[in-house]
């Protein structure tokens, strides 16, 4: 498996790259490949079939200078701050493990380096749902995914230091969201390393998390190729780029 070092883009590069990456798995010309990245500026993510106007507060983004961008993969609305969070992403055939047939068990076999990497720094963490990573009891990391012809696409969120009163300004959820979760903002179910007694700089994040992908998948470390370069360059133009993909909802 393919390891690419961290990249630090706007969203929509971020999202090209991905899918690129995913298409180009799809046909044969790359490997399984695991990456690391961070969003600059401060961004938003939203589900594919997510409606942008109620999951985001688009007035607040904007005030924020946030982007917002569609995924390819399902799942809620993702705030991604510059300095406090990591996204990973993992591209792989279905074929690689008994446990990616199934959808539960694939996000657990995919994100376990996750909680490896937080069980490492002393905290109690597990999945919990479908989707979720949390941390003495509060949620840490989510991920999302999306699935073609034999090929998944998973990818989540790593949250070491992220604003989450920003989060709360930006992302809506629900009042019976919120209340199926004991809670009454949706910043209260989340945390943070910071926010439980751990700081780590991004560096520092990064390369734990590394060395446990490093650890779970025996990866080698490569790059992107001209071909999944052309293609990121092409679906920024058509699509992670273009308002009509982003507010389609």
């Amino acid at each position: 498996m393919r390891f690419i070092p961290l990249i630090v883009a706007r969203p929509e590069v971020q999202m090209a790259i991905d899918e690129a990456i995913m298409r180009a798995r799809i046909e044969g010309k790359v490997p399984d490949t695991v990456r690391l990245y961070a969003f600059s500026p401060s961004s938003v993510t939203i589900g594919r079939f997510q409606s942008v106007r109620h999951d985001v507060n688009l007035d607040e983004a904007q005030k924020l200078g946030i982007p917002v961008v569609r995924r390819i993969t399902g799942g809620g609305s993702v705030f991604h701050d510059e300095f406090g969070e990591i996204t990973y992403s993992v591209v792989v055939g279905e074929d690689l493990h008994p446990m990616l047939k199934n959808v539960e068990t694939s996000y657990r076999y995919l994100a376990g380096p996750l909680v490896d990497a937080l069980k490492d720094l002393g905290l109690d963490a597990g999945f919990s749902g479908l989707n979720d990573i949390v941390a003495n009891g509060k949620k840490i990391s989510g991920s999302a995914q999306t699935r073609r012809k034999g090929v998944i696409l998973q990818h989540g969120t790593f949250m070491y230091s992220t604003h989450v009163e920003v989060l709360g300004r930006v992302l809506r959820a629900s009042k019976a969201k919120l209340a199926d979760k004991g809670v009454s903002r949706i910043w209260e179910r989340v945390t943070t390393l910071e926010r439980e007694g751990i700081k780590l700089s991004r560096w520092e994040a990064y390369e734990l998390l590394k060395d446990k992908f490093f650890t779970a998948f025996g990866l080698e470390e490569g790059g992107l190729t001209d071909y999944e370069l052309e293609l990121a360059e092409k679906l920024v133009e058509e699509r992670y780029g273009n308002s009509g993909w982003n507010g389609m909802r």
